[in-house]
């Protein structure tokens, strides 16, 4: 089902939860990828593959909703190496190649405790749990 209207604007009710929550361009970036690998490939589960793709390439989840990347570009090992058989782990929409201070910074506002000791790795481990936990509530 699409998930754009004739006039390039995401349908909010075909949208992510997480997406209901951010920002109109992160939505229609979503929005069109997605229609774009449905026409490509059929409706299901590669459509929302690519269409995640597209947002983390802009976007970074912090909490319930997305928010702009300070930089454009993959966001983990996994988005890196891209194609049909990537390697690597999904970050689940954490910048994992952002700075360790801005890692901190994100971990901060979701009151993760113990961030200012742990490494890299376990910063972006902890933000993907917080992330899942407030995106549960919210639903």
């Amino acid at each position: 089902m699409p998930k754009t209207t004739k006039s390039g604007d995401a349908k909010k009710s075909e949208l992510p939860s997480t997406l209901k929550k951010s920002d109109a361009k992160a939505q229609r970036t979503f929005a069109k990828a997605h229609d774009s690998a449905a026409d490509e490939y059929g409706e299901g589960q590669r459509a929302h593959r690519v269409a995640y793709s597209a947002l983390k390439h802009s976007y970074e989840k912090v909490g319930d909703h997305w928010e702009p990347k300070d930089e454009k570009g993959p966001s983990d090992e996994r988005s890196e190496s891209g194609g049909p058989n990537p390697k690597g782990e999904s970050a689940e929409g954490v910048n994992a190649n952002a700075t360790k201070k801005h890692l901190v910074d994100v971990a901060r506002r979701l009151a993760i405790s113990g961030r200012s000791t742990m490494t890299k790795d376990e910063l972006v481990t902890a933000i993907k749990k917080a992330n899942r936990r407030v995106s549960r509530r919210g639903r």
